[in-house]
């Protein structure tokens, strides 16, 4: 029997929901100023929306970030139903290679639920209080905090040890394993991979990199108690417990909209809804009284209120005016909506394209003082439309070349930070889009977006007086770009 699934498409009127609120919700995430890399509203298991902002597209293999993390439950949860593995389970039971160790109580006695539930013994991820040991030997030798299953606390490394446990029963990744039996038979891109963490194992913490319409199908099996279509992927129990309140996360969990509790790696929202959600805006959000799923990627780091905008927008907009039946089709809104999806691009920098100085600053060679971000000299070149920033550091003559105004996408120079695996070189620099605008006469900033297999976002200011330079960096992005932040003065000396 072939299961693949086959999205269609319908007008968002026939679904009960207005083309022109869609398209406002649009305009207010614009308006917030939200870096949208792609959207999806989907009702009754049809899409009522779909874009991509340029350069994204549909083929594009997104970084989820924790979204990953609930492939990996669906992964525990398939196990689970094999009788692989039971949620009761001890997890030294699958690694008695730490029995080695001097476990503690605390650890020894944590369980696969446990780990689901983000109820692990540490008050932050194992890795990360035992810097410079394995990932796996850091779990189990760390020295815990409090009783596993008893307090909440947002903790990567127990998704980690998840990971490790599918892998050494099925010999594959828990991705590879949850594609191999059932996602990519639906229809799941067959390239769709994750990042893999120092020990070696698939990072299901934050790396699974796939379309947005992987996800929409993903998203579908826990919408769908389990199955797609006529496809079953896991039990219709496992998915009952894992979108329910299995730990009370009030106090210690993320301040979302609607937080009502954690399943297994899913937020449990009001209204007995529930959501998926990774670093920087990536989102699957359902809202089970209305039947409408929103999915989106984007890079919002740094923008603390992100998702509540978000949220704010979704509900505004579109679902508490979503009906129960369908509207009267609006040919006009709906043709407009349409125009609009189809040429959605990043959001542009807020500024001037031209400045009284750029001629006079164009070209000049500023040597800094000692600096944080290690770089000798720096220089700026503007043309008609677009600019290159020259400078060196450690590592070289490096250059980035931005638009005025627009984002002009290239490499950003740098090819040593993590590529497959995390601490492996990538051997290239990452695909970026950088656009530049005047703030004041005399000041100029570069906006870099990298858009690889790891999103960040960089900001250059350059303040200019006289003779004289100010320079101040700011990143935004997970274990990487951390040489691109402090403050820096220089002279042009040839003045």
């Amino acid at each position: 029997m072939n299961y693949k699934f086959k999205f269609e498409k319908k007008s968002p009127e026939s679904l009960g929901i207005s083309s022109a609120g869609i398209e406002k919700f649009i305009d207010k995430l614009e308006k917030y100023g939200l870096t949208m890399h792609s959207v999806m509203i989907m009702r009754h298991g049809k899409i009522a929306a779909e874009g991509y902002y340029k350069p994204f597209d549909a083929d594009f293999k997104h970084r989820m970030y924790s979204i990953s993390k609930t492939f990996t439950s669906l992964a525990v949860g398939m196990l689970c139903d094999r009788g692989l593995v039971s949620l009761d389970d001890k997890i030294m039971k699958f690694f008695p290679d730490m029995e080695k160790h001097s476990v503690h109580p605390y650890i020894a006695e944590t369980t696969v639920r446990d780990l689901l539930t983000m109820s692990t013994p540490f008050s932050d991820c194992s890795y990360l209080l035992s810097p410079g040991k394995e990932w796996t030997e850091s779990f189990f030798t760390t020295k815990p905090q409090k009783p596993a299953g008893t307090v909440f606390l947002y903790d990567t490394s127990g998704t980690y040890i998840l990971d490790v446990i599918v892998e050494r029963i099925t010999g594959k990744t828990f991705l590879q394993y949850i594609m191999d039996n059932g996602l990519c038979e639906l229809g799941f891109s067959e390239d769709a991979w994750c990042v893999k963490a120092p020990d070696g194992c698939a990072w299901g913490g934050s790396g699974v990199i796939c379309t947005l319409r992987d996800l929409a199908l993903f998203t579908l099996v826990f919408t769908g108690g389990g199955k797609v279509g006529e496809k079953r992927i896991v039990s219709e129990q496992y998915i009952k417990e894992a979108v329910s309140k299995q730990v009370d996360n009030e106090e210690t969990g993320h301040r979302t909209y609607g937080n009502a509790g954690y399943g297994y790696k899913v937020w449990v929202t009001i209204d007995g809804g529930f959501a998926f959600l990774g670093m920087g805006g990536q989102l699957m959000f359902y809202d089970r009284k209305k039947d409408i799923i929103f999915l989106c990627n984007a890079d919002c780091q740094g923008y603390s209120s992100a998702y509540a905008l978000i949220y704010e927008c979704l509900y505004g907009c579109i679902i508490d005016e979503a009906s129960n039946n369908a509207l009267a089709e609006n040919a006009q809104a709906y043709e407009s909506l349409e125009k609009r999806l189809c040429n959605l691009e990043l959001l542009k920098p807020v500024g001037a394209v031209k400045s009284d100085i750029s001629k006079e600053v164009s070209g000049r060679c500023y040597t800094l003082s000692e600096n944080p971000m290690g770089i000798k000299k720096l220089s700026v070149e503007f043309s008609e439309n677009s600019g290159i920033l020259k400078y060196e550091n450690a590592r070289g003559e490096k250059e980035i070349r931005f638009g005025l105004g627009e984002y002009v996408f290239g490499e950003f120079p740098e090819t040593d930070y993590s590529g497959k695996k995390i601490g492996e070189p990538l051997g290239r620099g990452y695909r970026c889009g950088a656009a530049g605008v005047w703030g004041f006469d005399n000041s100029f900033k570069i906006y870099v977006k990298i858009i690889d297999d790891y999103f960040g976002n960089l900001v250059i200011n350059l303040g200019f007086k006289g003779d004289e330079i100010g320079v101040f960096m700011h990143k935004t992005a997970e274990w990487f770009l951390d040489d691109y932040q402090g403050f820096a003065g220089g002279r042009d000396n040839a003045s």
